[in-house]
């Protein structure tokens, strides 16, 4: 099963940006999207970007729209979380996750990492 492993948390102020980054173990058939969730204390777990490794589409939730941006590398079996204009209600829990496809509920993917926190605070 793959495995995935999220990095490049911490805390950063209002309007400030933070880049997150996501290791596959491996890149298989079932598993052809790459997702990020984020999920805030007492919240459900929110569905923030997802992309294709091959083609490279992208998918965005509402929170994400003109402000982050997922971007891949195949040769490396990383994905990353551009973030910009960070505001507080952005901070949360970021987790990273490997599935079939771009969907937005998380009980359709497979691995999971442990997730990365973000705080946004001044």
């Amino acid at each position: 099963q793959v495995q995935v492993e999220e990095s490049g948390g911490g805390l950063v102020q209002p309007g400030g940006s933070l880049r997150l980054s996501c290791v596959a173990s491996e890149r298989t058939y079932d598993d052809a999207a790459m997702a990020w969730f984020r999920q805030s204390p007492g919240k459900e777990r929110e569905f923030v970007a997802a992309i294709r490794w091959i083609g490279g589409r992208t998918n965005y939730g509402d929170p994400a729209k003109g402000r982050f941006t997922i971007s891949r590398d195949n040769a490396k079996n990383t994905v990353w979380l551009q973030m910009s204009s960070l505001k507080p209600e952005d901070t949360g829990v970021y987790y990273c996750a490997s599935g079939s496809y771009m969907r937005i509920n998380p009980d359709d993917y497979r691995a999971w990492g442990q997730g990365t926190q973000v705080t946004v605070s001044s």
